[in-house]
């Protein structure tokens, strides 16, 4: 199965992007440094059922930012414009963690491209009072105090920064940079999100890992409380990056819920 690695323009900004597999269209947006950070695996997985497009946020890998992009919100309508682009429909939207994020805002906006979205331990919102943390300041630890936090596995999630590429650890560090520009003030959500989480009006699966300490105990609950037609697993032997600790069950998951609640007559191969 080739894969194919492009640019594309996109209202004016460049995105790099993965594009592999065959059957219905299938977004993923990836949480931390991009598409293939720690590994691929899990696009190649999903590549035997779907094609799918995984592009790198615009600030992420080797790409810079750009003055226009300010907000959670322009990521969202850039990615909206790309699906016009990509000419999606029926497709299958899924984000990880920052990705998550990304993806409930497109959703909200606009979900007609999509017939199913799928949030892999996803970000953006806040349900506690302001005086209780939601979510770790993952901005003040270390790469070894944010594996051990984030998988159930910590080796699953080290990269040897020393073997990297100066081009690669540029990368590295201008996706850290990034982050922190989209996610710092307020914090790793926007406060209205949970408000208009209502608008998405097409089945929803949010899977997320047992081990999962980057949040509280009970936020994914909280999470799918405002989805409204949502389903909600939760994977031992995973943390934050479920779709990475236990690849195999999340495409098994993935795929089920595809065939129950978006094709019942037709099911994915």
């Amino acid at each position: 199965m080739a894969e194919r690695r492009l640019t594309t323009s996109v209202s004016g900004c460049d995105i790099d992007l993965i594009t592999v597999g065959n059957g219905p269209t299938l977004l993923f947006l990836h949480g931390g440094e991009g598409p293939d950070v720690p590994t691929d695996a899990y696009i190649k997985a999903l590549a035997k059922h779907f094609t799918v497009i995984a592009p790198w946020h615009p600030g992420f890998g080797r790409r810079s930012r750009g003055e226009r992009l300010r907000e959670i919100s322009d990521l969202a309508y850039l990615y909206l414009d790309l699906v016009e682009q990509q000419n999606i429909k029926n497709g299958v939207l899924v984000g990880s963690s920052f990705g998550g994020w990304i993806a409930a805002e497109m959703m909200v906006r606009n979900s007609s491209a999509f017939s199913q979205l799928v949030l892999s331990a996803p970000l953006g919102i806040k349900v506690r009072d302001r005086e209780s943390r939601d979510i770790e300041d993952v901005f003040a630890l270390t790469d070894e105090e944010f594996r051990a936090i984030a998988y159930a596995d910590p080796s699953q999630g080290y990269q040897d920064l020393a073997s990297l590429s100066d081009e690669d650890l540029t990368g590295y560090f201008r996706s850290r940079e990034s982050l922190a520009f989209f996610c710092w003030k307020p914090y790793m959500h926007n406060p209205q999100l949970k408000n208009w989480l209502h608008r998405i009006k097409i089945p929803t699966l949010l899977v997320s890992g047992a081990k999962d300490r980057v949040v509280f105990d009970g936020y994914y609950t909280a999470y799918s409380s405002y989805l409204p037609l949502c389903t909600h697993h939760t994977l031992d032997g995973a943390g934050h990056f479920p779709h990475v600790e236990q690849t195999e069950e999340f495409v098994r998951i993935l795929r089920d819920h595809y065939n129950v609640r978006v094709a019942p007559t037709a099911s994915v191969v």
